[in-house]
């Protein structure tokens, strides 16, 4: 048998394949490149800028990037989202320790807008899609503010609405019904635009479906509209005279904690520069006075010379100063509020609740100091976490405290309501911040609590900035950056319930079970549609 060889033509050859054209390759890339500037753009609607709107337009395009992708591509995206938004909004943690934990942190956090933007765009395929998504969003807020360690609220959209025309639903259901309002009437300007351009090339759109999207948009600012008499700032129980000390460090950055007695002797003085205008005619003579949170790291308890400080400052003023310290007691580090008598001496005490993980305590010590001996240095004793509400009784008024970091957590504020506050304090360091956006963000987390408890909010901080905060979420007084100064104002004290008060968790669960139940509706539905296509 002879065999032969056969000549192939050219033309029969299948050519290699072509690298996609440039212009390809960035076409898709394009979703990738949104979503990150999507996020960068929901990041400049927060404080301390005053654009509180461009939260709509990021979501409507997170809305625009998701809709309809696979779980994968979503979750990507969503990640991709969420650096945009969490790096330059959380860079001033790095302030001083550098980039890695900065860097830890919103690598972590992201995770969680991650599998957020995998929940929207499964549920984006159902009917009224905006509702589903948003309060996905929402139930992510709720496990972010939880996990890990005790939860990171930071970055809430509430908190990014203490100027906008959705702040009045504050007081209806807190930050969870605040923050979804804003979120759904972001996605229902996707869905609108959508249908607008579905309609301009098929014309036809279904009418059930234009009506969802437009009450998307429509009921969050009807309701924010409705609310608004909810927001007053009239006294219920009188009114009482503030002071708020502002003495300032020595220094900015971790190192002003060396200069402990310098710390307190700038608060002292200050208190005494006002005692001085008081006794001049200059000022009204307060109630009493708010120091920020350690404003006397020296534990005063077992200093005496502290003691003398606080003392005569407390005398010199003549009324009562709350005083934040830093104390040992059996055994336990605390960080403390001290109302401090002129009279009598230390009478209450406050000990901080939610404590901040790697500031006042090291998770995974062990694991931690072995990849950086210094970050275990930083903290080199954990705080102990007190076990009740804070509320100072001054002179007949019932003062709420919520230390620093506690102003982000929904329950550490409330609870100090439902026990009996008449107005709140958020005594606060922010020193070791330096000039970064952090004093602002959390001023407007504080603006958020007078509204959605309907309380005066009084915010002493060691080096700015320090303020005076009406129920209505109105800032009346505040100091500058880095200088010594004090605010004095006569404030309304409220003691009526808003619904946000009453009801406290409930609206988040409510959310969070909407999300439930719209994600087992769209996996349920995407099961059928993969059942059917395999049986036809």
């Amino acid at each position: 048998m002879t065999v032969t060889a056969t000549s192939v033509d050219e033309s029969d050859q299948v050519p290699p394949l072509a690298p996609a054209p440039r212009g390809a390759r960035l076409v898709r890339l394009l979703p990738a490149l949104s979503a990150a500037l999507l996020g960068v753009l929901l990041y400049v609607s927060f404080p301390p800028r005053t654009l509180w709107w461009l939260a709509l337009p990021a979501f409507a395009g997170l809305g625009w990037v998701l809709r309809g992708r696979s779980w994968k591509a979503a979750l990507g995206l969503g990640y991709l989202f969420g650096l945009g938004f969490l790096l330059p909004l959380l860079v001033w943690t790095g302030v001083e320790v550098g980039p890695g934990p900065w860097l830890a942190l919103v690598v972590i956090e992201a995770i969680f807008v991650a599998l957020v933007g995998a929940g929207v765009a499964a549920v984006s395929r159902l009917p009224g899609w905006p509702l589903w998504a948003a309060a996905l969003w929402t139930a992510g807020e709720a496990a972010r503010a939880r996990a890990p360690f005790n939860g990171f609220p930071w970055g809430k959209i509430a908190f990014g609405q203490a100027d906008g025309v959705f702040l009045p639903l504050a007081a209806v259901g807190g930050t969870p019904v605040l923050g979804f309002a804003v979120v759904l009437c972001g996605f229902g300007l996707c869905e609108v635009v959508r249908l607008a351009v579905e309609r301009r090339r098929t014309r036809a759109v279904q009418r059930s479906a234009a009506a969802v999207a437009l009450l998307s948009v429509a009921v969050p600012v009807a309701g924010a509209l409705a609310a608004r008499p909810l927001v007053s700032d009239k006294a219920e129980n009188g009114t009482v005279t503030v002071a708020v000390i502002q003495g300032n460090v020595p220094r900015a950055g971790l190192d002003f904690n060396a200069q402990r007695r310098a710390v307190l002797d700038y608060h002292a003085r200050e208190t005494e520069r006002l005692a001085a205008a008081v006794d001049a005619g200059k000022v009204d003579r307060p109630d009493f006075v708010l120091w920020p949170e350690n404003s006397s790291d020296i534990d005063p308890f077992a200093n005496d010379d502290a003691r003398d400080v606080i003392d005569r400052a407390a005398k010199a003023v003549g009324v009562p100063i709350s005083v934040g310290g830093v104390v040992q007691r059996d055994g336990k580090l605390l960080n403390e509020q001290i109302l401090w008598d002129p009279a009598k001496g230390p009478l209450q005490t406050y000990d901080k609740r939610q404590i901040q993980p790697f500031g006042e305590y090291l998770p995974l010590r062990t694991m931690i100091g072995a990849i950086n001996s210094e970050w275990t240095s930083m903290v080199r004793q954990d705080f102990s976490r007190g076990g009740k509400p804070g509320v100072f009784d001054i002179e007949g008024a019932k003062v709420g405290l919520a230390t620093c970091y506690e102003a982000a957590f929904d329950w550490a504020v409330r609870d100090t309501v439902t026990d009996g506050a008449q107005m709140i304090s958020v005594p606060s360091n922010n020193a070791t911040f330096g000039r970064s956006e952090m004093t602002y963000q959390q001023l407007a987390m504080s603006r958020v609590r007078a509204v959605e408890h309907s309380r005066t909010v009084t915010v002493p901080v060691t080096s700015g900035v320090s303020a005076i905060i009406l129920p209505d979420g109105s800032v009346s007084q505040k100091t500058g950056m880095f200088v010594a100064d004090s605010l004095v104002q006569k404030v309304p004290l409220r003691s009526s319930k808003t619904p946000a008060t009453e009801l406290g968790i409930l609206p988040e669960m409510a959310l969070v079970l909407v999300a439930a139940g719209g994600l087992g509706w769209a996996i349920g539905s995407g099961m059928r549609r993969r059942q059917g296509g395999t049986e036809g």
